[in-house]
């Protein structure tokens, strides 16, 4: 029996299974999250600095990628070693802390472990042992990686999106979430939806009202699960975008001009139309024409 088989006829082994890589993947979606946006920043200072024809004052130092410097603490720098990056358990071993200088580790670390591990059971649950579970796993890592960036940084990568967006557009020649008509619909209405609003709110009031990552991530969701997603995603988005803004403006005097970054909402609202997404819709449906 191939181990594939083992994992179709043995239901809990394959959930475990899956936990368990998520936790490891989660490891690794903190380097990206973490490292991504200092790439980036490297690189347009880089070009910057071409551009400006002046000396690059960090060009000398080790270019920083997901792979190299290996991890180390922020406060004393000391090198993370195999043994102390073992997912969620090596952080309740060293309680919460470094075990060079005793400074503490962010919780977030192990919450990003643990959501990866969790988003990816249920999409082994709802997907069975298949491909299909394989790339919405991969879609699911993904959204959390853009998630937390857009709150820190309020960025989208390009280098997430577009081949999220690609990757769902090939998916989708085989039928694999949707047909691939309203999969290329869908990307295509992804993108205009949010551009639409964008130039309807920037020609009215003079200001940007959203930031082309927003329209880039839509498109990339549209690729994924098609155009008949479109409307439930940009719903809940906006639905839970709005109560946040105004209940952080309510109870925290968030100023009103200060931006909010929509992408994690986007994230979130494309996660559940891809699990719940056709249950919901035909939900609505069946209330809709009862009442």
């Amino acid at each position: 029996m191939t181990f594939i088989a083992t994992l179709e006829a043995w239901p809990p082994l394959y959930l475990v299974t899956v936990a368990v890589v998520g936790l490891a993947f989660g490891s690794f979606l903190n380097v990206v999250i973490h490292r991504l946006p200092l790439m980036m920043f490297a690189e347009w200072r880089q070009q910057c600095c071409e551009l400006l024809e002046i000396e690059n004052a960090d060009q000398s130092e080790s270019p920083l990628s997901l792979s190299h410097p290996r991890s180390n603490c922020p406060h004393c720098g000391h090198r993370i070693k195999a043994i102390e990056n073992i997912p969620v358990i090596s952080y309740l071993f060293l309680r919460g802390r470094c075990s060079a200088c005793a400074a503490r580790i962010s919780p977030r670390y192990p919450l990003v472990e643990l959501t990866s591990a969790a988003v990816a059971v249920i999409v082994a649950w709802k997907f069975g042992v298949s491909l299909q579970a394989v790339l919405a796993m991969l879609l699911s890592w993904a959204l959390i990686c853009l998630t937390l960036i857009d709150m820190d940084h309020q960025l989208l990568p390009d280098d997430i999106t577009l081949p999220l967006l690609w990757l769902g557009l090939i998916a989708n020649m085989f039928g694999l979430f949707t047909d691939l008509h309203s999969s290329l619909i869908g990307a295509v209405a992804g993108y205009l939806a949010f551009w639409s609003i964008y130039i309807l709110f920037k020609f009215t009031t003079g200001k940007e009202g959203m930031g082309y990552g927003d329209f880039k991530l839509l498109a990339m969701l549209g690729a994924w699960l098609g155009w008949q997603m479109l409307p439930l995603i940009i719903i809940l988005s906006s639905m839970v975008g709005a109560i946040v803004g105004i209940s952080l403006i309510v109870l925290t005097r968030h100023e009103r001009s200060q931006s909010i970054p929509f992408g994690p909402y986007i994230a979130v609202a494309g996660w559940i139309a891809l699990i719940w997404g056709p249950a919901i819709t035909n939900q609505y449906l069946l209330w809709s024409n009862g009442a």
